[in-house]
């Protein structure tokens, strides 16, 4: 789906949003309720970036690796852009990604994906001697020899008979 077709769709979306909040309750509640959840996301934003990059740089100190504290950190982040956003779905969001639990799901659910896109991801190039070589093409000896270049392929790319 294309990036500008979500975007008009948030945007349309958060426009109905707050004139059906705004009929509900009123203007002026309507803006006290967007500067509340604002201030709100703000505190939050604050305590969970901190204790992010204390995460992190414990994790850096303890030399392990950081995978935990740095997609928390992605989604701090995110949320720090939404709840700037004006809008009740954008605030909402950004609240939810700030809750430790919520974004424990969030963050269990990418790293979950980013584990299986490395797991499928096929190799298609070998490097030998500093060189890239595609097996299947025929290239020159640098040289200017007719001998071709020493392909070793991984077991999982030899042919069996």
């Amino acid at each position: 789906m294309p990036i500008l077709l979500v975007l008009f769709l948030a945007v349309v979306a958060e426009i109905t949003v707050m004139v059906t909040v705004g009929n509900l309750v009123g203007i002026l509640p309507t803006i006290l309720l967007l500067i509340a959840a604002t201030f709100l996301g703000v505190a939050l934003l604050r305590r969970e970036g901190t204790k992010a990059l204390v995460a992190l740089q414990a994790a850096v100190t303890a030399r392990r690796p950081p995978e935990r504290e740095l997609v928390d950190g992605v989604l701090v982040a995110a949320a720090g852009v939404l709840v700037i956003l004006p809008g009740f779905i954008s605030d909402i969001l950004a609240i939810l990604l700030l809750l430790p639990p919520t974004r424990a799901i969030v963050r269990r659910r990418l790293i979950r994906r980013a584990e299986v896109a490395v797991a499928n991801r096929e190799r298609r190039t070998i490097i030998v001697d500093s060189m890239v070589v595609d097996p299947d093409t025929d290239y020159p000896h640098p040289s200017g020899s007719d001998a071709k270049p020493t392909i070793f392929l991984p077991e999982s790319r030899r042919e069996t008979d």
